[in-house]
Order: structure tokens, then C-alpha cells, then sequence
């Protein structure tokens, strides 16, 4: 049968636009559909554009720490939020271009609207017209999810709309407790805003390591950040431009903005997928197999559409490897052990590997090697900041299990000690290795005395 592709892609984000381009790499006849921006999440209206933002937040330290380094500044500083807001709109355009252009460069052919699967070998475009593949790859990503259910829901916005806001909210109502509410509610605080986190549990970034979690509140807390744990809204009225918000412990708050962080959902819903026999979780994210394959065999999906790491760097390499194997005789799947990661709040949060709890629930005998201190910078500041490392350990085989950083930098730190956990590490291999002095990250290397044991 001849197909009028061979390889469909719906949603041209970090994935997809990988699978489109490796794939026409390999002689393949390819197409992609976007209906938004061509980047998706991460260039668009997530990891990039958050960054900006917090490298503008985190001029507020620098500002406030010069003194003690001997500058003089010449008056207060001042923040302007449009200067930021089109400084970000000017990058993710000249990243969303080069997505593009690539993409031109790699001979596939777009298609700048929604499509949706109409078989499983079918799809049709917003136009009408219905086009024939022999493969389809979804790849739109994910969406943020609105809940829990409020009075008022209205009247609040998401991380989607809050890097375009007309101006920075004075006092900002941040719900959720995630990496996203957290990242968020650091960075206002810093651009100027007065925020306060509601959150339905009693600690923030619930999975990450029990250390990382208090000391990263504790140190929002000194910056100012207010939290309500166990407080959700159920109501928000209204009033010219202030919200009041009524908790579900009774408070009631004003505020100027609130934005709903409460994570993010597997983008699937309209795309026809239940139609063509695929099968999706409850949480509507794709069923795929180690090839990133659903149960249909001609439809396949990638990132974060099938709810596994919602990461770019993965939803990268899962298209990568898909177009391989689809087009190019490739066998490998991905691995998805010892994926390190960050939270860019201030400080920030780099975590590679298991948590001191996943580790004791899988191993007979734990190490825990932790060291928590005032960095250099801060002793000249009289600042209050800390970094506090974590090393997880196999206590039978000295292997390296986890690494977990709280502190200025923690994401470049903690990639190198991705490879260490990856390749299969042990703490004598750390303890060998001779450390770059003075820096904070030489504490990785110079933890000789063990903190805890744990058997079970």
C-alpha cells in the first residue's frame, strides 16, 4: 500500500521535532503538525522561558550582595517587568525559528495547524484534508492540569499564561506544591511580588528526598515566601482587579494574581486516539512499550504524552531512538535509570538517582553520607544561605545509589555525578578523587564520615 507518508508527526516539540528530523534523516518521507508554536513546552512556555526568568529573579541577591564585595551601586535598582517579558518573547522567537528551520533544513514538511488520528493510519488536518502514513508519532506533550476543582476558577491563570502577564502581580497566590509552583513562587518572590504557596500536603515537592524538601522550605521561607500547607481555595471572588480567596481552613486572602501549578496532564484529549484502538491510562497519557510503541503498532508516542519522565532531554532521546529503530535498523530503548534532573528555584535543587527513602525500600543495607554548610560568598555577605549535599550509597557494594544538592549551581554539579551514577560509581571512586578547591561542589568528594546506616 502506498502511504502519503511515512512517518506523521503530531506536535512539533522537543520529541517530535527529533523523530521528524532523525527519521527524514533516513530516507524517510516525513511531516509534522503543530497547532501552536513550533518547540513545544519546553521552548515555548516551559524550561526555557523559566529560566530567563529566574536568572532576571536572581539579580535581587546579586544586588543586595554587592556591597559586601566592595561595589557601589548608584541608586536603588529598579525591575521592569516588560524589559523581562520582551527579552524572553525575543529568545524563545529565535529558538522557535532554529526549531523550525531545522526542520525545513531536514526536508519535512509542516503543516502549521491541529491534526488529529483518524486511523490508525490516517490523520486529518484542521483544513480537512485527510493524509495517509505508514506510521503516526504523538507528540503533543502535556497541558496543565486544573484541579483541585474551585469557585472562581476564572480567575486565575496558569503556567502557560504567567510568563505573558501585562505586569508582575504584587501579591501572587501560587497553588500547588510541585517543581513548578515552587519554581515559580521563588522567582516572583525575587522579581518583586509578595507570594504565598497553598498546597494540599504539609511539605513541598512531594517524591524528591526528604532533605531536599525541608531545606529548600526552610530557605523559601527565609526569602520570604509564606506557605499554607494542608490549604487548598475552594472560592475566588472577584473585586476590580483583587482576587479574594477563601481556603479551605477557613482563611481568606487577597491577591493580584493566582496561578494554578498543580502539575501537568498528558495532552491527548480530542486527538482521536480512542478511536483508532489505542489504549490510554486514566490519566489519559499514551500506553507505550520500551520502542515507545502503543498497542497499535502503526502509532507510537514520545515525552511527555506518555506520562514516564517528563523531561526534554528524554523526550528527545525517546524520539531519537524511535526514528532509529522505525527507519534506521535500530534496537535500543531507553534506559530511564539515573536520569538526573533540576528544580531551578533559588537555591536550586539537582537530584540524580534514588532518594535516601526509595533506597531503603530496596536495598538491605543503606549508607547515608550528608554534609550541610554556609558557602563562601555567604560568609562575606552575612547572608543565611546553605548548601546541603546528600550521597546515597549501597552499603554492600559501595555503590553510588544517589546524589541529591541543595544549593547555587546544583544542576551543573549534579550532570557530572549523573555519569558516576550511570556508569556505576562508588563512593571510594568519590573519596579517590582529588577535589577543585575552593569550590562547594569539592564537599562530593571529601564526605569521609557516614552519617547514618540503615538495615533492613
Amino acid at each position: 500500500m502506498a502511504f502519503d507518508y511515512d512517518l506523521f508527526v503530531i506536535g512539533a516539540g522537543s520529541g517530535g521535532t527529533r523523530a521528524a528530523r532523525i527519521a527524514s534523516g533516513h530516507g524517510a518521507k516525513v511531516a509534522i503538525a503543530e497547532e501552536f508554536r513550533i518547540g513545544g513546552t519546553c521552548v515555548i512556555r516551559g524550561c526555557v522561558p523559566k529560566k530567563v526568568l529566574v536568572y532576571a529573579s536572581r539579580f535581587a541577591d546579586a544586588f543586595a550582595e554587592a556591597a559586601a564585595f566592595g561595589w557601589t551601586l548608584p541608586g536603588p535598582p529598579v525591575f521592569d517587568w516588560a524589559i523581562l517579558r520582551a527579552a524572553k518573547e525575543k529568545e524563545i522567537s529565535r529558538l522557535s525559528d532554529i526549531y523550525a528551520a531545522n526542520l525545513e533544513r531536514s526536508k519535512v514538511e509542516v503543516f502549521r495547524q491541529r491534526a488529529i488520528v483518524v486511523g490508525p493510519q490516517a490523520v486529518t488536518l484542521a483544513d480537512g484534508r485527510t493524509m495517509s502514513a505508514r506510521h503516526i508519532l504523538i507528540a503533543t506533550g502535556g497541558a496543565p492540569s486544573l484541579h483541585p476543582a474551585i469557585e472562581g476558577m476564572a480567575h486565575t491563570i496558569t503556567s502557560n499564561e504567567v510568563f505573558d502577564l501585562a505586569t508582575l502581580p504584587k501579591r501572587l497566590l501560587v497553588i500547588g506544591g510541585g517543581y513548578i509552583a515552587v519554581e515559580f513562587a521563588s522567582l516572583m518572590q525575587r522579581l518583586g511580588a509578595q507570594v504565598t504557596v497553598s498546597l494540599r500536603g504539609d511539605n513541598i515537592l512531594r517524591g524528591f528526598d526528604e532533605d531536599m524538601r525541608g531545606g529548600l522550605r526552610d530557605l523559601m521561607r527565609a526569602a520570604g515566601v509564606t506557605f499554607r500547607f494542608g490549604a487548598l481555595p475552594v472560592r475566588i471572588d472577584l473585586d476590580g482587579d483583587v482576587r479574594h480567596v477563601t481556603l479551605s481552613n477557613g482563611e481568606t486572602l487577597a491577591c493580584d494574581q493566582a496561578l494554578i501549578a498543580t502539575g501537568r496532564h498528558p495532552a491527548t484529549q480530542g486527538l482521536g486516539l480512542e478511536g483508532a484502538g489505542v489504549h490510554l491510562t486514566p490519566h489519559g497519557a499514551v500506553v507505550v512499550d520500551g520502542g515507545s510503541t502503543s498497542n497499535v503498532p502503526s502509532i507510537h508516542a514520545v515525552g511527555d504524552v506518555t506520562d514516564r519522565i517528563a523531561l526534554t532531554p528524554v523526550a528527545i532521546r525517546e524520539g531519537h531512538w524511535l526514528a532509529d529503530r522505525l527507519f534506521g535498523g535500530g534496537m535500543r530503548e531507553v534506559n530511564y535509570d539515573g536520569v538526573a534532573s533540576a528544580v531551578f528555584t533559588t537555591p536550586e535543587i539537582g537530584t540524580v538517582g534514588l532518594t535516601e527513602t526509595q533506597a531503603r525500600e530496596a536495598f538491605d543495607v543503606v549508607d547515608i553520607y550528608k554534609t550541610s554548610f554556609r558557602p563562601l560568598k555567604a560568609t562575606i555577605t552575612g547572608g543565611s544561605d546553605r548548601v546541603t549535599m546528600k550521597l546515597v550509597v549501597d552499603g554492600e557494594t559501595d555503590r553510588l545509589l544517589g546524589a541529591h544538592i541543595l544549593g547555587a549551581e546544583a544542576a551543573e554539579i549534579v550532570q557530572a555525578l549523573g555519569v558516576a551514577v550511570k556508569m556505576g560509581a562508588k563512593k571510594a571512586d568519590l573519596d579517590a578523587t582529588i577535589p577543585v578547591h575552593p569550590t562547594a561542589a569539592e564537599e562530593l568528594v571529601t564526605m569521609r564520615e557516614r552519617t547514618a546506616r540503615y538495615t533492613r
